[in-house]
């Protein structure tokens, strides 16, 4: 008899509390659903059952019987969605999540190619630094930066940006050039407040790693609006290189103090499950893999 129907009747069994639950859940006869049980007890040689005439439960054995059973079923349902998925047609609607910054500068202009790409496919994009709750809000995709917790979601790196530590010739020629982290909060800082560390600031130097508390003249939740203010010769700030790298590559911001260096984060694809990778996120992820293979802020 074959193993897997025996380990799903099992299964159907345990989650239904009864032979007459199964066989309504299976669409199969009581007798055959009994009858799968009584044979798989008889080949494992074992009891898995305890019966009584109200309800079934399982045995300590069972118990265990039944957690791998379900192990092994969700591996097979896993490994045929996957195969289904790469044979499917990407179609219907994509509900994706970015941060607003790096959604605004660097995946705008891309969703219309990924359209162009895949005419079946249709797009809900919201641009939030919040994190949202993947599976509570119904979101296909979300890309994050920064380190992934841990969690039952499913994470694609994409990319690499690094914090960089900046400010314009302006502001730099104004108050000076700061060469050491202990100089900063003699200076004016404008903050992330999203910051994870807040305002103690950490590098990487000659000699180890160096934190450093900083006093901002300005907090706020956006990087554009940090860059805006350092853009306008109002402070030193610490952001991700996507945000800042043409401006460093322009000569509109300098970086400041490069041999200590800021945290490196990752750029994340992020989705609630790899059971099934629906082809319209599969092709999304893959398209995004190949957009940032090679980033133009050069991390």
């Amino acid at each position: 008899m074959d193993k897997f129907q025996e380990m799903k009747v099992f299964s159907a069994v345990v989650e239904a509390g009864s032979f007459t639950g199964a066989a309504h859940a299976l669409a199969m006869s009581k007798a055959a659903v009994s009858r799968y049980v009584a044979e798989l007890e008889q080949r494992l040689g074992v009891r898995l059952l305890h019966r009584t005439t109200r309800r079934l439960s399982p045995t300590a054995e069972g118990e265990v019987f039944h957690a791998r059973c379900r192990e092994l079923l969700e591996n097979l349902d896993e490994a045929e969605a996957e195969i289904t998925s790469r044979s499917g047609e990407a179609s219907g609607l994509l509900k994706a999540n970015v941060p607003v910054s790096f959604g605004l500068m660097h995946l705008a202009p891309l969703w219309p190619a990924l359209m162009a790409r895949h005419p079946g496919l249709a797009l809900d994009v919201t641009l939030s630094d919040r994190v949202a709750d993947l599976v509570d809000e119904g979101i296909d995709l979300a890309v994050r930066i920064g380190q992934l917790p841990a969690s039952s979601l499913v994470g694609r790196k994409l990319a690499s940006t690094r914090l960089v530590l900046c400010a314009s010739p302006a502001y730099l020629q104004a108050r000076g050039e700061p060469t050491r982290p202990d100089q900063l909060p003699a200076h004016d800082v404008i903050s992330y407040s999203l910051f994870s560390a807040g305002e103690h600031w950490r590098f990487a130097g000659p000699a180890g790693e160096v934190t450093v508390k900083v006093s901002p003249r300005m907090r706020t939740n956006s990087g554009d609006t940090c860059r805006a203010a350092a853009l306008q010769a109002q402070g030193i700030i610490l952001q991700p290189s996507f945000l800042v790298g043409a401006d460093l590559a322009e000569g509109r911001l300098k970086e400041i103090m490069p041999d200590y260096r800021a945290d490196t984060l990752g750029i994340y694809a992020v989705y609630p499950s790899r059971k099934f990778l629906a082809p319209k996120v599969r092709v999304a992820i893959d398209f995004l893999s190949e957009v940032f293979a090679a980033p133009v802020w050069g991390d």
